[in-house]
């Protein structure tokens, strides 16, 4: 299940970098016009990761839904089905013992108010103990998914900030070097001979 949510996440972070790729590679490509075919081989090349980057992560997310899904729905279906055994048996317990207190009661009549109360308490306790044992256990379950949840969604939102920060370095790096001119790097290099002095 953790798993799942990760892949999930995961593809939902993919998605910005996939259209932030786009836009600085339309975004050089304007710039680049003048730069010619070194550009344009470049873009190529970016197309090709792109398909690339998208083809791995599809699969890879087939691949965890295939191989995760199939066990986790049939492992809960199994819990399910025993769950329903129990109170199945638990119910006919129930039904026998109600039924030998009525053969009492038509033998021994002079018990019959007696064995009517046991009959009634043992019931009630029976249905209690039920309904509080299913509350219990759906408490359980809601607070464990509750905090399944809490912890993927913390690691994907680590995950989509560390590659949000990657992905916005590498953006500034690529228009840094774009506007990086010889004459921009000649001013620099004074700037910097002249701080020295």
């Amino acid at each position: 299940m953790k798993r799942l949510i990760l892949a999930l996440a995961l593809t939902v972070a993919a998605i910005p970098a996939t259209v932030f790729a786009q836009e600085g590679g339309s975004a050089a490509a304007h710039e680049g016009a003048a730069q010619g075919k070194e550009e344009k081989k470049d873009e190529g090349s970016l197309e090709i990761w792109k398909w690339a980057n998208f083809v791995l992560l599809g699969g890879g997310l087939g691949y965890l839904i295939g191989k995760n899904a199939g066990p986790f729905f049939a492992g809960r279906s199994a819990a399910i089905r025993q769950d329903m055994e129990e109170s199945l048996r638990a119910r006919q317990d129930a039904e026998a013992r109600a039924a030998e207190v009525e053969r009492r009661l038509a033998t021994l009549e002079g018990e019959l108010a007696a064995l009517r109360a046991e009959s009634e308490r043992e019931l009630k306790a029976g249905a209690e103990l039920l309904a509080r044992q299913t509350a219990e256990e759906i408490e359980k379950i809601q607070a464990h998914a509750g905090h399944e949840i809490e912890t993927a969604s913390k690691q994907a939102r680590a995950e989509l900030k560390r590659y949000a920060a990657e992905l916005a370095i590498g953006v500034a790096g690529q228009k840094v070097r774009a506007r990086m001119t010889p004459a921009a790097q000649d001013q620099l290099v004074d700037g910097f001979v002249r701080d020295l002095k």
